[in-house]
């Protein structure tokens, strides 16, 4: 796939991954980010920040969405993580059309775009199989009827799932039915080795920050297959509520794993930091509704999208409806700039480049969907 050059470009990314002696990679991520913090400042000042830029998206029709510039893009490294994603896939169960259709999905560019403080592939397979793992139960399990998602089977799946996600203890005579039930189903063994892939090259406290995001997602999933069952579609702030739990937050939960360090979990949690995380997964969760309206529209059981919902709440156009969702993405997007700021004067280098990360997922992962065919295919088919 062809990467698009976005509009604007930041400058190569400090390499954080390359400690010399004991001692001296904590002098020198203090010194670059001294520099970073004081060149953001005069950006600041002069009223523009080089990290963000106005994008067209789509067909182009639609107001632009600020995002933060694509801080890499790299074909090489963005091969290797695909044959790999490919491999670990078929390992899983997945076979033929399936392994093509993961390939053409593009999950290993979408890592190397919005991780791009990592070359480890190694690292990036924590990320590239987690995210190929969640979408797979979203596409299987929760929303697209021709591949066989039905609301009603949708809890007890979701039950599997968080038991290949988080071992249960052995329960005697009970025992051997699960572990067969999660060895049969390809989408559950994706994600038992997706999250021990995790385990090998994070921390226990990761694994654990990285299960229950994903299970406040799957609450989520579940709201939304009981609208779908009733035929009762929430107003859009009720859908949006939910919506922030199922965000691309739960894939952001990976950034510092990826990246070989830890933020710690008093930070992590800190409620600024999570207000940012929350904003900068939520933003980009909106882009995927954005480009999702037609394809949304079109199934057979409406699946919610905060453009759908605007417009039924307001009986306005799809157009008028996509309008109001970009002013949503760009304010929270612009709400995440400002605390980033904020945030910066906190003397943690750990927290100084997790935030940088949750910025470089926001603009990698709007050029991937920007970029992706599953996105691009049905594009102004809705207006």
């Amino acid at each position: 796939m062809t990467d698009t050059a976005p509009a604007a470009q930041a400058s190569t990314p400090f390499d954080w991954t390359t400690p010399t002696g004991l001692g001296t990679s904590a002098a020198r991520v203090a010194a670059q980010f001294t520099q970073v913090l004081a060149a953001a400042a005069a950006d600041t000042a002069a009223g523009q920040d080089p990290a963000y830029a106005e994008r067209p998206w789509g067909d182009g029709s639609a107001p632009p969405l600020y995002v933060p510039v694509v801080e890499r893009v790299d074909d090489a490294l963005t091969e290797v993580v695909e044959d790999l994603l490919v491999e670990w896939a078929r390992e899983c169960g997945f076979e033929g059309e399936e392994l093509d259709q993961l390939r053409d999905a593009g999950f290993g560019r979408l890592v190397v775009l919005a991780h791009p403080d990592s070359d480890d592939p190694e690292r990036l397979l924590i990320a590239a199989k987690l995210n190929a793992a969640w979408w797979a139960a979203d596409d299987l399990y929760a929303d697209d009827s021709g591949m066989g998602a039905t609301p009603t089977a949708l809890p007890p799946r979701l039950a599997l799932a968080m038991a290949a996600l988080d071992p249960l203890p052995p329960a005697g005579e009970f025992t051997a039915p699960l572990e067969e039930a999660l060895r049969s189903d390809p989408v559950l063994v994706a994600l038992r080795t997706g999250i021990d892939h995790l385990a090998r090259h994070g921390t226990p406290a990761q694994v654990q920050r990285a299960v229950y995001s994903t299970a406040a997602m799957f609450v989520s999933w579940n709201t939304y297959a009981a609208w779908r069952h009733t035929g009762e579609y929430p107003p859009a702030w009720e859908y949006l509520a939910a919506r922030q739990h199922d965000s691309f937050y739960t894939s952001m939960t990976l950034i510092d794993p990826v990246g070989g360090y830890e933020l710690p979990a008093n930070l992590y949690y800190d409620p600024r930091v999570r207000r940012a995380a929350f904003q900068a997964g939520t933003a980009s969760v909106m882009v995927n509704d954005l480009l999702s309206v037609a394809k949304d529209a079109a199934d057979e059981t409406q699946v919610c999208n905060m453009v759908l919902q605007v417009a039924a709440d307001r009986g306005c156009s799809v157009a008028e409806a996509t309008e109001t969702t970009v002013e949503l993405h760009n304010r929270l997007v612009r709400d995440f700039e400002e605390g980033h700021r904020e945030l910066s004067a906190l003397p943690s280098p750990e927290l100084h480049r997790f935030l940088r990360g949750l910025r470089a997922w926001m603009g990698g992962g709007f050029e991937w969907h920007n970029t992706n065919p599953r996105y691009r295919a049905r594009q102004g088919a809705a207006r």
